[in-house]
């Protein structure tokens, strides 16, 4: 981050002007008290959250408050700017903006990226903030020349009176603007108007990944830094008892074994010492309550528990009674293991603790909760820690949680130098914060017409596993009901988080229903659609692309599924042929305006991807309190060979954006369990599905 930049933010925010001979625009985008929608953020009344300098030089730079982990926020946020400030986007330069209140992202309440919130939560303020720079620019441009506003205009990064032929850079004008009161209404351009948006774009990061320029967590290296690892304890609350470390202090190299929260860590000159001396520390572990605990067990506490007490999550009608009337009446149980994150870059963390202050370089998608993870293990305020932002290497919702911030900053501190954690992957894997388990028990009734009267649903697990449950179908009796039981094993965020998990179950048990009554199952969800048309509208198109049905011809067999999460309607099909092996995913989402169809594509084609994987083949293992698997040997994903034809479509649509990074996976699975139901008659009801076929 540049310090010039930084300067200039925090003058601003003192002072309300611009500094530096340039432009700069603030953007109101922390609704705290209000994250229901953009009308409250519109009111100008939130601190800032990112902001746009223009400079003298014609340099155009945006903060972005957002990470940046190959989902193409950053892209599309500048896309945004683009628009409105009528420039190419090739133009603007980003950085990430440091940890701060202002830069909150309204639609979490943390400065953070997750929940699919990149784009829909800056659409309108930050189009507003360029056109509200475009207007104070086209106002310095008409005082200069003596005309009037309205007869200038805006146009590739300059102002331009078409009357006289004279025209302007935005450099030449940004030092005049800034000391313009900027427009109390600004006027968005008509979206027939648009140039950039909905227009596909290559990533504006890619050039410097590509070259290895770009800044990663692991690529920051400061003057003095040692590196470290740290040994754990195998077992999920187990304590360190003693431990013996004399023989790896001897190693060149290593400078310090000590004991930390998380088990011992080892600090040295370079990572081959600090490794060759993490084998031969010797720790006696304390297994802690969950010695007992395993797969097995916790599968048969959550079916005992389905049953128990709960909340109701959802309810209308009288189910109980419609389920006694019924003609028939459908019963079956799902259940979704516990799943790891496993991105490529491993967790880590580069900290500098001094006398009264603490600087961290990191890969997160939670600045806020890093910084107050920083500040704890500090021991200082929070203002008193900056938080640098690098590029990630894959998120998928595990860089939310900062455990790895903390654990630097200790370290640092105990050795009073900058440190580097990195994770082995195996601590990656054994020590993640897993996508939770969870074991569902559902009963519907048909009528004699075979029709869906009602429907029930009893979800046990840990909290996070009982949400995202979407049940759009026209079903006059609904009971939802969720225990939470929480069996002992760390749980985070996991792309699509609960949606990942109920959607495997309701999509698979309304196609049940679909089988039971008879019906084709794309027909039988459209009549249950009726009042649900963004529902309707993308499972049409998905089923239009792949050809539904049509597949049989040539020897294979389809699944379809449809959800809703992240303010986004998506709808996968699936063909798979004889052998069980998957042809091809149709994936159609409803993302309202696609600012960049380029990222709504690579998106899905992801979403695909670790949608299989998790549905064909992963599965976290538990045995005395521990997880098994230390490697991809025994925790298989997908492979480029297993890897299908994928194509993707975009429902037109003018409504504000939704999500992309996150709904396209939900879908996946439940596509697949009915494809193979399709092609085998056999109903799979638990993940992963290749588990249950052999």
């Amino acid at each position: 981050m540049a310090s010039d930049f930084d300067a200039a933010r925090r003058r601003l925010l003192k002072t309300g002007v611009a500094v530096g001979g340039g432009l700069l625009v603030g953007v109101a985008m922390s609704a705290r008290s209000n994250p229901a929608g953009h009308a409250a953020m519109a009111a100008d009344t939130f601190a800032p959250d990112a902001w746009l300098r223009i400079g003298a030089d014609d340099r155009i730079e945006l903060l972005i408050d957002r990470s940046e982990m190959g989902q193409g926020t950053l892209t599309g946020l500048a896309m945004l700017v683009a628009e409105e400030l009528e420039v190419d986007v090739n133009t603007i330069e980003t950085r990430f903006a440091p940890a701060a209140p202002e830069y909150v992202n309204p639609l979490s309440g943390t400065q953070s990226t997750g929940g699919s919130t990149g784009i829909r939560a800056a659409w309108e303020p930050l189009r507003r903030a360029a056109a509200s720079a475009r207007g104070m620019l086209i106002a310095a441009a008409a005082q200069r020349w003596g005309v009037a506003p309205q007869t200038c205009r805006a146009q590739r990064g300059s102002v331009r009176h078409d009357a006289t032929g004279r025209q302007a850079r935005y450099g030449e004008l940004a030092s005049l603007a800034a000391t313009l009161r900027p427009p109390g209404e600004v006027r968005l351009k008509a979206r027939e108007d648009f140039a950039v948006i909905g227009k596909p774009t290559p990533c504006l990061d890619a050039p410097a990944k590509v070259s290895g320029r770009a800044l990663y967590g692991v690529d920051v290296a400061l003057p003095g830094m040692l590196v470290a690892t740290i040994v754990r304890c195998p077992a999920f609350g187990g304590r360190l008892q003693s431990f013996s470390a004399e023989a790896a202090r001897k190693v060149p190299g290593v400078r310090a074994v000590l004991e930390v929260p998380s088990g011992v860590a080892i600090v040295g000159d370079d990572n081959w010492s600090v490794l060759r001396g993490r084998e031969l520390v010797q720790a006696q572990w304390s297994p802690g309550p969950n010695s007992e605990l395993s797969s097995a067990a916790i599968s048969a506490a959550l079916g005992r528990a389905v049953d128990g007490p709960g909340e109701v999550l959802a309810q209308r009608g009288e189910v109980d009674t419609a389920l006694s009337d019924a003609t028939q009446v459908i019963e079956a149980d799902y259940e979704t293991p516990y799943l790891a994150h496993l991105p490529m870059e491993p967790m880590n963390c580069t900290a500098h603790v001094q006398a009264n202050r603490c600087e961290v370089w990191v890969p997160t998608q939670a600045q806020t909760r890093a910084q107050q993870e920083a500040a704890q293990a500090a021991g200082l305020p929070q203002r008193a820690v900056t938080v640098n932002t690098t590029f990630i290497g894959g998120g998928f919702g595990r860089r939310l949680t900062n455990d790895y911030v903390g654990e630097a900053v200790r370290l640092s501190k105990a050795v009073k130098a900058p440190v580097q954690l990195v994770w082995s992957f195996a601590d990656g894997l054994q020590h993640d914060h897993y996508r939770p388990t969870n074991y569902t028990r559902l009963r519907a009734a048909l009528d004699d017409k075979g029709r869906v009267r009602a429907w029930q649903q009893r979800v046990a697990g840990p909290r996070r596993a009982l949400g995202g449950i979407d049940i759009p179908y026209a079903i006059p009796h609904l009971r939802v009901e969720g225990v939470n039981r929480d069996p002992g094993v760390p749980t985070g965020p996991w792309r699509s988080v609960g949606a990942s998990q109920n959607a495997f179950v309701v999509e698979s048990f309304i196609d049940e229903l679909a089988h039971a009554a008879g019906r084709d199952p794309l027909a039988f969800r459209l009549q249950l659609l009726n009042q649900a048309p963004r529902h309707r509208g993308v499972l049409e198109l998905a089923a239009h692309k792949a050809g539904w049905n049509a597949a049989r011809s040539t020897g294979g067999y389809q699944g379809i599924a449809v959800y809703y999460c992240y303010a986004s309607w998506a709808a996968t099909v699936i063909d798979v042929d004889r052998d069980l092996a998957v042809r091809r995913v149709v994936t159609a989402i409803d993302c309202g305006t696609a600012v960049n169809p380029e990222t709504v594509a690579a998106q899905l084609e992801g979403a695909a991807v670790m949608g299989l994987s998790a549905a064909l083949k992963e599965s976290i293992q538990i045995r005395g309190g521990a997880v098994v698997q230390t490697s991809f040997a025994d925790y298989p994903l997908l492979t480029l060979a297993e890897m299908p034809q994928v194509e993707t479509h975009i429902v037109p649509s003018e409504a504000p954006p939704g999500g992309v990074g996150e709904p396209g996976l939900p879908p996946v699975a439940p596509a697949l369990a009915n494809a193979i139901f399709a092609a085998t008659g056999r109903r799979l009801r638990r993940l992963p599905l290749r588990q249950a076929l052999g």
